[in-house]
């Protein structure tokens, strides 16, 4: 069996579209960047992120229900930022970014995201509600 050097570690190239759809999406997600920069270093769980626990991490920018963060989550999974944790049980309840999420996490380091704009919210839900790969 051969060994993986995970000191080289691959990097992926993504289209334009798939960048500039992932960082939308990002900006018009009700998290903080402080949630993604958690994720580079560990799994987060949905009970840290969901109630109080995300407003007093700062991990959310208001109170956010179980299932609305869910919801978000699960778009930020669709779009390729996130993925779920998988333990030798299974599924978790944990997330962690995906090479794309890391990359754009870097890309952002020290700074917050700019506010997004009234287009970008619209187009953002147009996505999400009709699910289109673009």
């Amino acid at each position: 069996m051969s060994s993986v050097d995970s000191q080289n570690p691959q990097t992926f190239s993504y289209p334009s579209s798939t960048v500039e759809r992932a960082k939308r999406s990002l900006v018009c997600s009700p998290f903080n960047i402080v949630l993604f920069e958690a994720m580079r270093h560990q799994s987060v769980s949905l009970n840290a992120i969901a109630g109080e626990n995300g407003v007093r991490y700062g991990y959310t920018k208001r109170l956010l229900s179980e299932l609305a963060c869910d919801n978000a989550i699960g778009w930020l999974i669709q779009v390729g930022v996130l993925r779920r944790e998988v333990d030798g049980q299974g599924i978790t309840d944990s997330f962690r970014l995906t090479p794309l999420g890391h990359r754009l996490v870097e890309q952002s380091q020290g700074k917050n995201w700019s506010a997004p704009s009234l287009s970008d919210r619209l187009y953002n839900a147009v996505i999400r509600w009709f699910r289109l790969p673009f």
